[in-house]
Parts: C-alpha cells; structure tokens; sequence
C-alpha cells in the first residue's frame, strides 16, 4: 500500500469514525495504489443520479414491487450536483480514472447535462481526462444526445433487451416502442459518443430466441453488442438459476450462425469476454456474472443516490457518505474514510456464489439495482 496516507481502524461505523481522522495529518497526493483486502485497486466509480426509472424491467424494478404506491427517495435525500462532484474529486485521488453515471434511469435526473459538465473538468491523478460514461434505456436518448456529447459526455452504454416489440415490452414491462430506443441509439451516434455499447439481459424463456437476431442487426454498425446474464441482484426480481442463459450457450448460438473469434481485454478490470466476427463484422460481449465470476478482478465502487458507498453491486449495508458531507466533515475526513472502506474491501460474492453451484450465499439484506446502479 502507497505510503502516501496511512489507515485508521474504523469500528464503530463510518459517522462514528470521523472524529478519528480529522487529526490526521494527510498528503494531497494519494497517487494511485490503494488496493482493497484482495489486492484490486480502486479504478472505476458507479454513480446512481436518482433511484426512478421509465420502464419496469422484471430483473430490476419489477412492477408489482415499484407500482405507483411505491416511495421514491424525497429530492432532498438525494446528493446534489455540488456533492457529487467533490466526492467524484475524492475518489480521482484514491485513484478512479472512469465514472459511469447509471439510475435508475440517469436522464430522468433534471439537468444532467450540468453535472455531467461538471464531472467533464476534473482529470485523473496523472492530469489525464477523466473518462465519463452512461447507461441508459434510451427512451430519451434522441432528444439528449447532442447535449450531453456537448457537456463532455465520453460515451453511452444502452439497455435493449430484444428487437421485437413483444419481446421488449414484455422485458421492459412498458408500452414503449422498440424503434424508440433505437432513434436514441441511432443519435447517440451521430453525436459522437461511441462507440455505443448495447446491453442485452438474456432471461430464459422470456427473450433468448432474441439473441441470434440482435447479434444480425448490430453486425457492421459500429455498436458493441454485450449479452449478460440474468443476475440475482436485490430481492424482488425472483431469480432462479434455472433461468440464467449461459454466456457459452449465448456464444455458441452466434457461432452457429456467424463464426467469431475471442479478443484479448481492453483492461484488467474489464467485465466482459470480447468477442468478434471472423469476416470483420465487428465486436459482441458476454459478461458472465454468474457462471465465471470475475470478482477477482473487480475495481468498482458504487455511489448510490442518497450518498451511500457500497463496494460491491451485490452489498448488503453502505458507508452513510452524505450525512457526512452535510455535517460539515472535511474532504480529508471524507477521503480516508473511503480510503479506510476500499482497503477492507474482501466482496467476491459471484465467486462465493459460483463456488456453491448457484446457491446463492445472501446477505441479510439486499440493495435493489434500481437504488444502487447495474
């Protein structure tokens, strides 16, 4: 561990820790090498920008859980802009380099533009660009595309879960439209941010016979087609093993029909196995979650929309960060005490599941994807 900053031993929570580290006499420079409990570094940063989505997917805000009685977070629990953008500085120091701005659905938060302006200006540790990115169902991608690509949006990474209209509104739970989300796409494109990466959730018996033609439609597009498998995150969406697609069987199906080839990562931290068509037709993923767990290299921490840090996409508990911020702490009370969270980070719990054939090992309680960001 980097001798820049030293660790305090937090036993009693992170509010109650503070007070041990406002003494703490600190450099700025945290350089980069803050490996949590297993060695991973902290690299990427998921931030949830509001906890309401336009759409109900069953695997994700199934509606006879979020139905119009469900409540929100109220508009003064979530973290403002201000906030977001100097717990974002906070952790560039520890070492992030990439934020992904995820929901819910993120452009449903009013002004997103601003914030991600705001986020466009800050540079990693080494001075470079910090890489900005967002996952969107793009149901209001055409009307926003341009204007984030001008706010410094890097690039965009859409949820489509088939291309028949009964496939997808069977998947997305909404009257919405199949051609809806591929205008958004479509001007995603022309504004620049790509390359756009589509994200497939492939649930058995509900859209795998979508596979084969999502992969002919997106062949020689520029796009990034990424199947992934069903997940058992939070506790409302019924996951069952036996729904899970297989990425080899999602794989094989392709190769049956298109022959590819696998490519090397772009990254350590890369989640999904690269694939691409032998002919040049282009790229496609799986990320295989469930059935080759790469916990071991996992560099995300999560930031959800009320300000809670969370270590892992399946968490239990948070680090109450918000709270913090409001009473007034200083960013060098803030900054090790995320330190402090991210070094005692030990989360590989696909891996634990994965080791137990599909019997989930579960935390007494579970963070909804909608509330922490996929």
């Amino acid at each position: 561990m980097s001798g820049a900053f030293r660790i305090i031993p937090i036993t009693s929570g992170l509010q109650q820790a503070a007070g041990d580290y406002r003494a703490l006499d600190i450099e700025r420079n945290y350089l980069d090498t803050l490996p949590d409990g297993l060695g991973r570094p902290l690299r990427d940063l998921r931030i949830s920008v509001t906890d309401r989505c336009n759409l109900r997917c069953p695997y994700c805000m199934p509606r006879e859980k979020f139905d119009a009685g469900h409540m929100h977070l109220a508009h003064a629990d979530i973290l403002t802009f201000e906030e977001i953008e100097r717990l974002a500085r906070l952790f560039i120091l520890l070492g992030v380099k990439k934020i992904r701005l995820t929901g819910g659905e993120p452009l449903l938060r009013r002004g997103i533009e601003r914030l991600v302006e705001k986020l466009a200006r800050l540079q990693t540790a080494e001075g470079q660009p910090l890489e900005i990115a967002l996952t969107t169902n793009a149901v209001l991608l055409a009307r926003k595309a341009r204007a984030l690509k001008d706010a410094g949006l890097g690039r965009v990474t859409v949820s489509l879960d088939g291309l028949s209209d009964a496939t997808f509104r069977r998947m997305s739970d909404s009257g919405v439209a199949v051609t809806t989300v591929l205008e958004g796409i479509a001007a995603a494109q022309a504004a620049g941010l790509g390359p756009v990466k589509v994200n497939m959730v492939v649930k058995r018996g509900m859209n795998e016979h979508e596979i084969v033609p999502m992969a002919e439609h997106f062949r020689h597009s520029g796009i990034v087609l990424r199947f992934i498998e069903f997940m058992d995150v939070g506790s409302s969406n019924g996951w069952r093993m036996d729904d899970v697609v297989p990425a080899k069987e999602t794989l094989d199906l392709i190769a049956a029909r298109f022959p590819i080839e696998q490519i090397e990562p772009g990254h350590r931290s890369e989640v999904a196995e690269r694939w691409r068509y032998a002919d040049g037709g282009g790229e496609i993923g799986v990320i295989a979650s469930v059935t080759q767990a790469f916990c071991h290299e996992c560099t995300r921490a999560r930031l959800s929309t009320d300000g809670k840090l969370y270590t892992c996409l399946f968490a239990g508990e948070g680090g109450d960060l918000r709270a913090l911020l409001r009473q007034g702490e200083s960013d060098r009370v803030l900054t090790n005490l995320i330190a402090d969270t991210w070094s005692r980070r030990t989360d590989r719990y696909s891996q634990l599941r994965n080791v137990a054939t599909g019997e989930a090992v579960q935390p007494a309680r579970r963070i909804e994807m909608s509330y922490i960001g996929g």
